[in-house]
């Protein structure tokens, strides 16, 4: 999938809040998507770093693409587990989450996601099962 296809299943699969997230295709390999996250106030709690809620659903969300992208498009699927650990606080700046495909089976997708912060860093680290419906 090219950056317009990754953008029109954005607009067109997501739940409306998710969409509010504004991501956006940053690059792709064969196995990998890579989206980018705007940095925006609203992402951020009172303690004023952004939600490990956020980085969660944008980790889902990455994978989502990812797998669509190593299947030629979108199929209905739904999240087994996301397992998500938080490495470091992020106050500002755009973030860098990158999906990869691990392994597809017949009916099971595996796949981490990494989220980096606007230096590179890593921010949360993401391990994740997907069912395949279709």
């Amino acid at each position: 999938m090219d950056k317009t296809a990754i953008r029109a299943l954005l607009d067109s699969v997501l739940a409306p809040w998710v969409r509010e997230l504004s991501l956006a295709p940053e690059s792709t390999t064969d196995d990998t998507v890579t989206l980018r996250l705007p940095h925006a106030d609203k992402l951020r709690h009172a303690g004023g770093v952004v939600c490990g809620q956020v980085f969660m659903a944008a980790a889902d969300t990455a994978m989502v693409v990812a797998i669509s992208h190593v299947l030629g498009g979108f199929q209905p699927m739904t999240t087994v587990s996301l397992n998500t650990s938080f490495m470091r606080p992020v106050k500002a700046g755009d973030v860098l989450v990158t999906a990869k495909v691990l392994r597809r089976g017949r009916n099971l997708v595996f796949g981490e996601i990494e989220l980096r912060d606007a230096e590179g860093e890593l921010a949360a680290h993401a391990t994740t099962t997907y069912a395949l419906l279709g």
